[in-house]
């Protein structure tokens, strides 16, 4: 036995969508119902264990074997409801050595992460079940009681034994279009240095994260306190029937004197500018009101698991694009950040749940409570966490591709490229944690709006407006940016070349270090890593202004399968970020002897003893790696007893 592909069918009480695997999982109700497999491409043995059938001894075996290849669509699934099924104690998970996810293979290869979105794009013969929805539904989830079905929360294979034959087809069908996808696949195999990096994001996921239940139980009360307080406040100014519809307060505001058509939290700031006072008060309430923290501690009090560690909280490659990361179940990607000086004290009477003193210290009670939701990510007693994080990691990159020396020079010497860029805009002295060091968040969004060749509207969309700057002081400012950085503006249109022409000529180009092939109905992009970027389907067309641009087929901004249009700095972008995920990967593997916790965009966190040096943490994930000979790399970090923004 070499491999083996495998699927299977489960119930628990718990909703996987709002919970994930682990909790599903550890459900006392939980019960894998049909278990299908393939041993070596062989054909497809369904085992109804419903029903009171067992899976071979020699294949739970192969289970716990690393060296037989554990293939399945979304392997994580597999992989934590067997442990609970194979009875591994709480909190214990089959090792994720040997388990190749055939969702990653089909991401690595810019294709969709569902089984039924890659069997259609590939066309395949045999294609995932269309009914397999509603037997999902009918089998694998409580049902309601009814009179029809005699009072039952639950529907078991004899109530239903029709359905429950295409139900075992359906798990077979979902094997065999496995099974054809790695047939179609095996071109483009995963790189072996890719597998590595998936066995660190499960070994993280199935480590996961202490969450500080006490405090997300009382942050949950005071946000049902505060919402009800501030809604009888919002009534009693406007005698309003619901003053949180948009519609009727827009129509309030008209009547009172103040037109405008939206309240998104923009908006509703630029009103507060010169409204009369007592409609800046209601607009006020509005925005405390929209600023509501509660759906991410409600998040977490669904994902904890009984020992109250989150896990399963990132998704590998979940940006198909890039393969960068992405989050679910808590959404750790954009969390408020946190600002007050006394966020101690604040934390530590919000947990007592001291709702008087946290309104009278704080007014805004929603906003302390947003602040507060990464601190409720703590360490187990006796440890700390150890939050180390990339400086400027897409500045670097860029710079470093691009052979823009100046930059090079700047962080040689250990300045900020944020800082400098504020500097320029503001013109005055700004220094991070220093003079004028609020500024540096402004320097920083001009870097990111501009360095893929953003205009005006890259800047007003990451708030220029709002941070102080003048419309006429916008375009002066793209231009000074590009012109002291001709190097990554040649580096845009360079990429934009070898991108038209690889397509054009069917051909392989090289240009600042990468290689851009297209084959097989692919353009594939390779980072000095060796990892590729993948295209489907990429061809030149027309684009809006009449001149040729690239399209592919990917998952667009509608978050459907369809035609996107690209051109070099939009390449460049996703490059870019391409090769700061795998600068994070080698930080990960340099630092895999330590307990990761978390890791958010271009940050790490550990929980480790006092005792661990954070200077020998930044040193280890500030290391350059081998494939990246020039770049300058910097971490820094900081302790903390529990997960804040520093």
């Amino acid at each position: 036995m070499n491999n083996i592909t495998l699927d299977i069918e489960s119930f628990s009480s718990v909703d996987i969508s709002k919970s994930g695997v682990y909790r599903y999982a550890e459900s006392p109700d939980f019960e894998i119902l049909l278990f299908a497999c393939s041993v070596d491409g062989k054909p497809v043995k369904v085992y109804d264990l419903a029903c009171g059938e067992k899976v071979p001894d020699e294949i739970l075996k192969a289970l716990t074997d690393e060296k037989i290849i554990k293939h399945s669509f979304n392997a994580s699934f597999e992989r934590i409801c067997l442990s609970r099924y194979l009875g591994l104690p709480p909190g214990t998970y089959l090792s994720p050595e040997g388990w190749h996810c055939d969702m990653v293979w089909a991401a690595t290869l810019g294709l969709p992460q569902s089984l039924e979105g890659v069997g259609a794009v590939l066309g395949l013969e045999k294609q995932k079940l269309s009914e397999g929805k509603d037997l999902i539904r009918y089998f694998c989830k409580p049902c309601a009681p009814t009179q029809s079905n005699g009072g039952r929360t639950r529907n078991l294979p004899h109530h239903a034994p029709d359905k429950w034959e295409i139900f075992k087809s359906y798990n077979l069908r979902d094997v065999e279009t496995e099974m054809e996808i790695q047939k179609r696949l095996s071109k483009f195999p995963v790189p072996d240095f890719v597998w590595e990096e998936y066995i660190i994001d499960q070994q993280i996921n199935d480590r996961g994260v202490l969450v500080d239940m006490e405090l997300v139980n009382q942050a949950i009360t005071m946000d049902h306190r505060s919402r009800e307080e501030l809604t009888k406040a919002m009534k009693e100014f406007t005698a309003l029937e619901n003053p949180n519809s948009v519609q009727q307060m827009k129509e309030w505001l008209a009547e009172n004197g103040l037109m405008t058509e939206s309240l998104d939290k923009k908006a509703v700031a630029e009103l507060m500018k010169n409204a009369p006072p007592e409609l800046c008060k209601v607009l006020s309430l509005r925005q405390q009101l929209a600023k509501s923290a509660v759906k991410k501690y409600q998040a977490m009090q669904n994902a904890v698991c009984a020992d109250n560690r989150a896990r399963g909280l990132f998704r590998f490659y979940g940006a198909n694009r890039t393969g960068r990361f992405s989050s679910k179940n808590i959404q750790l990607q954009n969390l408020c950040r946190n600002s007050m000086s006394d966020l101690d004290q604040a934390r530590a009477l919000v947990r007592s749940g001291d709702y008087d003193a946290v309104s009278m210290l704080y007014e805004d009670v929603p906003d302390t409570l947003s602040q507060l939701v990464r601190t409720a990510f703590i360490p187990p007693e006796g440890k700390l966490f150890y939050v180390a994080d990339f400086s400027a990691i897409e500045a670097r990159v860029i710079a470093w591709l691009a052979g823009e020396k100046w930059r090079m020079e700047l962080f040689k010497n250990g300045g900020d490229i944020y800082c400098m860029s504020a500097s320029q805009m503001f013109k005055v002295r700004v220094e991070k944690h220093g003079v004028n060091g609020h500024l540096r968040q402004k320097g920083k969004v001009a870097e990111l709006a501009c360095g893929y060749s953003g205009g005006v509207g890259a800047l007003k969309a990451m708030g220029a407006l709002e941070m102080g700057l003048k419309e006429e002081e916008l375009q002066p400012l793209v231009t000074a940016w590009r012109n002291s950085n001709p190097n990554i503006v040649k580096f845009w249109w360079a990429v934009d070349k070898a991108v038209m022409k690889a397509i054009t000529e069917r051909t392989t180009t090289e240009t600042h270090g990468l290689t851009f092939t297209c084959r097989s109905g692919m353009l594939f992009i390779t980072l000095p890593s060796g990892r590729k970027l993948a295209y489907v389907k990429p061809r030149i067309g027309m684009n809006q202004f009449g001149g040729e641009s690239v399209t592919y087929e990917g998952i667009g901004a509608t978050k459907k399968w369809e035609r996107i249009e690209s051109y070099g700095p939009k390449f460049v972008e996703n490059i870019v970020q391409a090769i700061a995920r795998d600068i994070l990967c080698y930080a990960m593997k340099t630092l895999r002897h330590c307990s990761i916790v978390m890791h958010i965009h271009d940050e790490v966190v550990i929980e480790a003893d006092p005792h661990m040096s954070l200077d020998a943490v930044c040193e280890l994930m500030g290391r350059t790696p081998p494939w990246a000979d020039g770049l300058i790399l910097e971490a820094a970090g900081y302790i903390t007893p529990f997960y804040k923004k520093d």
